[in-house]
């Protein structure tokens, strides 16, 4: 079966089999036990093992798992049924558990539309959850800034909190192809941030032009959640980037909460290539 993916060494189609994927250049790439590849070459990666690590991944499986970013992905599911052609090629990149994916897949395919789904992440232990829960999604390691796809490939490309890298979404994408930002509209987890920083900052709103794309739409979510139990709220906070970035006296303040109501709120942007 012919796979989305390209072969990382010379760019060639990549054709799955049962227990590997190779090129017709004679490379060979081993699949894993739970179905995904590993496409990232040793010289691209910065570390032992990038990416989010093993405590991120349970946190954030855990907290999306429980529905909180439910309205999230409904509408980026919405948007893509609009905007994806029938037989469509489908890519999630920085993919990490494969939350997005998963229901995207599902509901082009509720749709009546023929999705041809995949997801990328520089994390191995998050495609491997990902590959594990989600079957209808081929999935590989791999990084954002070099894509395992062929050029003009793709119909749509997610990205979704993770690394951008413009240019990659347009090599990959098809002319008239859709590619979705999603990012934190500026008053996301207010309520988390007043619980843990004395002074407490908006986000700064992204209102990107990119060259080669068009913004059609910015999609706006706002919602209130509310975490009963500190286990949620701490793995709120430890899924974001303030769990790195805030000291550690001030993150303390959240073992003393049991319960916490926070806004969410999202722009989703969709661009497509002229």
């Amino acid at each position: 079966m012919l796979s989305l993916f390209v072969c990382p060494v010379c760019g060639r189609p990549l054709i799955r089999e049962k227990t590997r994927y190779f090129c017709e250049s004679g490379h060979s790439f081993d699949k894993a036990s739970e179905g995904y590849v590993h496409l990232l070459p040793a010289n691209r990666k910065h570390s032992k093992l990038p990416g989010d690590d093993k405590n991120m991944l349970r946190a954030r499986r855990s907290f999306l798992s429980a529905g909180y970013y439910a309205p999230l992905r409904e509408t980026l599911e919405a948007l893509c049924v609009k905007y994806c052609p029938n037989e469509v090629a489908f890519l999630d990149s920085g993919c990490g558990e494969g939350y997005y994916s998963s229901g995207i897949a599902e509901a082009l395919a509720r749709a009546g539309k023929k999705p041809a789904a995949a997801g990328i992440d520089i994390s191995k232990e998050a495609v491997r959850l990902a590959s594990k829960q989600v079957k209808a999604v081929e999935f590989a390691v791999a990084s954002a800034y070099h894509l395992p796809l062929a050029d003009s490939s793709a119909d749509a490309v997610l990205n979704c909190f993770s690394p951008l890298c413009e240019s990659e979404f347009l090599r990959v994408l098809r002319r008239g192809g859709h590619f979705i930002y999603v990012v934190p509209a500026p008053r996301h987890l207010w309520e988390l941030k007043c619980a843990v920083y004395d002074e407490p900052y908006e986000n700064e709103r992204v209102t990107a032009s990119y060259e080669g794309f068009s913004l059609l739409e910015t999609a706006q979510i706002s919602d209130r959640i509310r975490l009963n139990g500190n286990q949620s709220i701490i793995d709120l906070f430890t899924m974001t980037p303030y769990f790195w970035k805030t000291p550690r006296e001030s993150a303390e303040r959240l073992k003393a909460l049991d319960t916490l109501e926070t806004e969410i709120s999202f722009d989703i942007h969709v661009y497509e290539k002229a």
